[in-house]
């Protein structure tokens, strides 16, 4: 019987995959210097399509295995981690789908980056929200964890393919005048999204 894969396979799959000129470029790219919003997260330098394939070699990996990538202090074992959930989560279905979001929420430190967020936010968590109530996107918009709160923008995009712009604009309201340029330009994103649709044009 074939034992199930560990974080410690993910990590060396990548590390097999590492470019030290690419992690040197990715490092200035997502602000990791002193004082920037990536203070301290460190590159590997292993590309999206990359980890996209090492994604589908580990598609059994568990969930305390991925929990174990999503405390690394390494980008890319994070990011696999999230691409693992959202490619996990698009292929369950009911009680398995919630029990990801669960664990998405419950392991959102490690959601710290905007291309993190990004790749999770509209599935792991928009799909999740009732858009009549979307009393977990207020919570997260008010948070004072600037992740949580491009997580809150973000997620909106999941109404806006379902044609349904009310949630987008509720956040965007909220947040329009966010201190932070990462959630000012989330906002200026999905407002795009949704002027964008020919669906919520006015007649």
């Amino acid at each position: 019987m074939t034992s199930a894969p560990t974080a410690a396979d993910v990590r060396r799959s990548l590390r097999r995959l590492r470019n030290p000129a690419k992690a040197k470029v990715l490092a200035g790219f997502f602000k990791t210097g002193r004082g920037d919003y990536g203070e301290g997260d460190r590159f590997l330098g292993v590309t999206v399509p990359s980890q996209r394939r090492v994604v589908r070699e580990f598609r059994g990996l568990p969930l305390r295995e991925m929990s174990t990538l999503l405390r690394s202090p390494w980008h890319e074992d994070r990011l696999t981690a999230v691409l693992l959930l959202d490619d996990r989560h698009r292929r369950a279905e009911g009680g398995e789908r919630r029990r990801l979001h669960r664990f998405y929420l419950a392991h959102s430190r490690g959601v710290n980056n905007w291309d993190l967020v990004d790749l999770s936010a509209p599935a792991l968590l928009g799909s999740h929200v009732d858009p009549a109530r979307p009393l977990l996107l207020d919570r997260l918009a008010r948070s004072s964890n600037l992740w949580e709160r491009r997580m809150a923008m973000v997620a909106t995009f999941h109404f806006i393919r379902q044609g349904d712009p009310g949630p987008a604009l509720r956040v965007a309201d909220r947040l329009v005048d966010d201190p932070h340029d990462l959630i000012r330009k989330a906002v200026g994103w999905m407002l795009r999204e949704v002027g964008n649709d020919a669906r919520f044009a006015p007649n």
